[in-house]
């Protein structure tokens, strides 16, 4: 039986293996199958849960543990961003550009704004032998009028 997140369209398919391929990583079935998920449906943010349960919604099995290592392994190779949210919630992210982020209130998720815009007027010395190679901005908001 084959699922339609696997083959239904083979043009996107071919260009899921050879994401993958580029970016140093074995296309298995289980990375394709979330590769598909993850970067079919444009730009989002969505925790490992939400992804296992896309999955599980799809009727594909495959396992919690498998869904945090690929999400990993994507992290590693450059195709997804890991995002700090609220407590212990990460968010990855399907877009790897240079943006910024706000992390909403009550675990309602992440809203991306422009990296360009923002000022840093001054930064700290760096550390010797070392240079910025990126800057990552994350706002924690809260709702109006609580302390």
């Amino acid at each position: 039986m084959t699922h339609g997140l696997m083959c239904s369209q083979p043009f996107v398919y071919s260009e899921l293996v050879q994401r993958l391929k580029k970016s140093g990583l074995r296309p298995t079935r289980q990375r394709v199958i979330l590769a598909n998920i993850l970067f079919g449906r444009g730009a989002r943010h969505l925790t490992a849960e939400q992804l296992h349960r896309e999955v599980r919604d799809n009727a594909l099995r495959i396992s919690l543990a498998t869904v945090y290592n690929t999400l990993n392994q994507f992290v590693d190779a450059g195709l997804l961003r890991e995002i700090q949210g609220q407590g212990q919630q990460t968010y990855f992210d399907t877009r790897t550009e240079d943006h910024f982020h706000f992390v909403l209130p009550q675990n309602g998720g992440l809203v991306d704004f422009p990296a360009h815009g923002v000022d840093f007027a001054k930064l700290p010395a760096l550390p010797p032998g070392t240079e910025i190679d990126r800057v990552e901005v994350t706002i924690h908001l809260k709702p109006l009028g609580k302390a």
